[in-house]
Order: structure tokens, then sequence, then C-alpha cells
């Protein structure tokens, strides 16, 4: 069960009123690799382990503490919204500044939050869970989560650049700290069951089964040849399998296709050369 402590992990005050900011920040709350996201599928990979009780609990441990930073980011918006001018059309045509607010907050944080954070990013799109991995692989899962952090911690790094609100960037130096220790947990996860597995994905199924030729083969498949003066393009393939290959002008493998015409009932374009 879940039990919430009132208190913040961290402090989130902001010096003064600033309903641009305010938006910026639904980006890293609702938006795609925002703290809703990596909340949601570490819990959905957390409760979905079967067996592996360290990965589950260090999977809940996170999720957990990803609700607490999207409380955390909630509040950082819900004040930086707190005294700000609520202009009028009229107002905002004689005033520059305030058609400058206007015209740069997100008019549903007055219309439809009044005043408040909301589960969408910043530009008012509304979360989804088509953002989230729960595959029930947790080699494939876990490095997912280092993109999640990786891209979620470049997103708070550029929002930390975009502010001089000492309390902002207060709140957003924890969450980059924190995102600095959540990398590194996933990167050790990721190791350590690439020691016990290999790294290709999924590893329990059979290498006699898949094209074994074309198992570590890089095929030049655009202009230019720069990619075969790279680690992946010579010597012993990373998974222990086999050894790189550069094939520097492919050949298909196969014969052009024909479709066969649609029956009549369809009423597609009747083929011309039929």
């Amino acid at each position: 069960m879940f039990y919430h402590v009132k208190e913040l992990q961290y402090h989130a005050k902001p010096e003064r009123p600033d309903p641009v900011f305010a938006r910026m920040l639904q980006e890293v709350i609702g938006g795609q690799w925002g703290e809703i996201s990596v909340a949601m599928q570490y819990l959905f990979q957390g409760w979905n382990v079967r067996g592996n009780e360290k990965y589950r609990d260090l999977l809940l441990d996170t999720g957990t503490e990803e609700l607490g930073h999207i409380e955390m980011l909630a509040t950082m918006v819900a004040r930086l919204l707190e005294g700000a001018p609520v202009p009028t059309l009229e107002e905002a045509a004689k005033d520059p500044v305030i058609n400058a607010i206007l015209g740069g907050m997100n008019p549903q944080h007055i219309i439809v939050s009044g005043l408040g954070a909301m589960p969408s990013d910043s530009n008012g799109r509304r979360w989804t869970a088509d953002y989230i991995i729960a595959s029930g692989n947790l080699l494939a899962d876990f490095r997912m989560n280092l993109t999640a952090e990786s891209q979620g911690r470049l997103q708070v790094a550029r929002l930390y650049e975009m502010t001089d609100d000492r309390g902002v960037k207060d709140m957003l130096a924890w969450l980059l700290a924190r995102d600095t220790m959540h990398q590194n947990q996933w990167y050790a996860a990721i190791k350590e069951l690439e020691e016990k597995e290999n790294i290709v994905v999924p590893s329990t199924f059979p290498r006699q089964l898949e094209h074994r030729e074309v198992s570590h083969v890089l095929f030049n498949n655009s202009a230019g040849n720069q990619s075969a003066h790279g680690r992946w393009a010579h010597g012993p393939s990373m998974d222990g399998e086999g050894v790189f290959k550069y094939v520097e002008k492919p050949v298909p493998f196969a014969p052009k296709p024909k479709l066969n015409p649609a029956p009549p009932n369809i009423h597609n374009t009747p083929p011309e050369d039929c």
C-alpha cells in the first residue's frame, strides 16, 4: 500500500511568480520524459516482476520517489502562478509586458486548473500511458529506464539554464542530482544483468534459429562510408558471439515484391500492368 507523508522530499519555493516558467515546468511533469512517465514506468515494471526481489524493490523504491518529484514540481508550478497577473485582453493591448505574459503562459493554468499544475506537457497535451514501457524483460526495461533518466536530466538541465530564480534553480539542482543517481543505478543493474545473460535481448531466444550469417554485419545503407571506422564495424562483436563485418555495397537477398490485385469488392485502383 502507499502512505503519503505531507512534507516534500525537497524545497519547491520560487522567489517570485513566473507563469511563463510554470508552463515550461509542465514538460518535466507530464511530457514524454517527465516525472509522471518515469513514476508509472518504474511502478508497473516493479509490479510485474516475477521473482528477482532486489530488482522489484529497486523499481518500487524509485517509482515511489518519482511520485514525490511530481508533487514537488506541482507545488512549484502552483507557487509560480500565485500572485501572477491575470490580465484582460484590454490590459494586454495597453501594456507590452502583460501582453508577453499572456502570450507566453498557458491559459489553461487559469481556465482549467485554477492556478495549479496539470498532468500535461508544456503545450497542454495530456500525459498518456503510451509513453511508458513495462515489458517483463528487465534488461530491456532497465535500458529504457536509463534512456528516460538521460532525457529527463537533459530537459531539467535546459530548464535550469532558462531561469535566474534561485528558488527554482535550487529545486532543479536537487532533481539533477537525483537523476544522476538514477542513471547510475540503472546502468549498474544493466551491467549486472548483462554479465548474467549477455547483452542481446532476449537472451533466451535460441541463436541457432536466427540467420547467424547477418547477426554481426553492418550494411552501408546510406551515402558515404564514415560508419566503417567505428568499433561496431570491425573486431569481436560485443556479445562475444562473432566478429563484426562491414559491407560497403549491400546487395538484396530477395527479389522485387509483386502483390496480387485486390478483389473487386475492395474497389482499389485497377493495376495497369496486369
